[in-house]
């Protein structure tokens, strides 16, 4: 089927495309054969297209909405997929804001108690939940729940039970506030400080942005891609 060789793909491949209403159903022969059209291919490339920048299964909405003369519903699945873009680069945007404002701290020394108290009830360079929570502007309770999920690891003033967050305990927890705020869940977190404390600071996390950068980029272009072909269907239709 020259319609499948065109693009790499199985004769059933191409079945599995119409049957599912990505592709325009197929007319038949006498025979019953399938005979397809170059609108066909119009619509192959175009779902082909979309892929890279939406993914399989929006890209297949995309396509089956269209075939089924509902194109508003079609740019509206298009309008939520690049708000989703947008939603991203605004993530990684308070991430980047989290880990430019984290100075790098000292190897911490759990266990000890540094000097005498601070005006705002810290120790040397430690700090309690009260302050912490207020200079974040969160709850205690916030700080204690991000504790049970192994986002920040405070220890226990052996005297008063207190909880003492050293300069790395707060790092950890500007750190999980940004990312909450840029929309991650705290599962998603628990990786990313794991590897900050593993690294002793944020600076082997760089590449991993620029990564970041480089896929949303590819993102956007594959969107403006896929544009370009799923007009050049519409037009055709």
């Amino acid at each position: 089927m020259d319609l499948a060789r065109e693009h790499g793909l199985s004769t059933q491949a191409i079945r599995n495309y119409e049957e599912a209403g990505i592709l325009p159903a197929a007319g038949r022969t006498a025979h019953g054969y399938r005979t397809y059209t170059p609108l066909h291919a119009r619509a192959l490339r175009a779902f082909l297209a979309l892929v890279p920048g939406h993914g399989h299964q929006t890209a297949a909405s995309i396509m089956q909405a269209v075939n089924r003369d509902a194109v508003e519903d079609a740019l509206r699945i298009i309008d939520e997929s690049h708000g989703q873009l947008l939603d991203d680069r605004r993530t990684l945007q308070a991430v980047e804001v989290a880990l430019r404002d984290l100075a790098p701290v000292p190897q911490e020394r759990r266990g000890t108690s540094g000097g005498g108290a601070s005006g705002d009830g810290t120790s040397g360079g430690d700090t309690f939940i009260g302050p912490l929570a207020r200079r974040l502007g969160i709850r205690p309770a916030t700080l204690r729940k991000w504790e049970s999920a192994g986002l920040v690891r405070p220890r226990r003033d052996p005297q008063t039970g207190y909880r003492v967050y050293s300069a790395a305990d707060v790092r950890d927890a500007r750190l999980v506030h940004q990312l909450r705020r840029g929309g991650y869940l705290l599962e998603q977190i628990a990786p990313l400080i794991a590897q900050v404390r593993s690294a002793g600071g944020v600076a082997p996390l760089e590449s991993a942005l620029r990564d970041w950068h480089a896929r949303l980029s590819a993102r956007g272009r594959a969107m403006l891609a896929g544009a370009a072909d799923l007009d050049a269907y519409l037009r055709a239709r």
